[in-house]
């Protein structure tokens, strides 16, 4: 089973969208979709995990050919309902590239308590949940991860700097 090593972010959300999921976006595509000069391999979520937003999710997966990374013949592990219903922290490979499935963050936050520190984002006909840079910030500067250590200066200036008027 070949997956790309990159995530096709626009491809991925679209597929989780149409199939009805509800999440928010965190990590590294939270930071692009900020507008954050950087690039991500994956995209991270954090699923609302109710029953039925579960099944949906399940369902995608499914439809996108999900397995635990790093995939191996000898390894070959698809995603359950159990899993999605955890506290962990789901790393997964499919066709359309790394999705990292977070049922809780580091500091036990999921869906239900990020909700209120995420902002809905359009994108053309894209209608996302993305959790608010402020957050992000916090997040990425308690990791103690070098990769996103780098990030939180760049995210800070974006936060930092002057919005610009229309000139329309």
């Amino acid at each position: 089973m070949q997956h790309p090593r990159t995530a096709d972010l626009e491809a991925l959300l679209r597929a989780l969208l149409i199939g009805g999921v509800r999440f928010i976006v965190v990590g590294g595509a939270a930071a692009v979709i900020h507008g954050a000069p950087i690039t991500t391999q994956d995209l991270d979520i954090v699923p609302d995990q109710t029953v039925d937003n579960l099944a949906r999710l399940l369902e995608v997966l499914e439809t996108l050919g999900a397995r635990f990374r790093p995939w191996r013949a000898d390894r070959d592990l698809a995603p359950t309902a159990n899993h999605l219903a955890g506290t962990g922290q789901l790393n997964l490979t499919t066709r359309l590239g790394p999705l990292d499935v977070l049922c809780r963050l580091h500091d036990a936050r999921g869906y239900a308590e990020l909700v209120s520190r995420s902002r809905e984002i359009e994108d053309a006909d894209l209608r996302l949940r993305v959790i608010d840079l402020d957050l992000l910030i916090e997040i990425k500067a308690a990791t103690g991860r070098a990769k996103d250590q780098l990030v939180v200066p760049i995210l800070r200036a974006l936060r930092d700097e002057p919005a610009v008027a229309d000139e329309d």
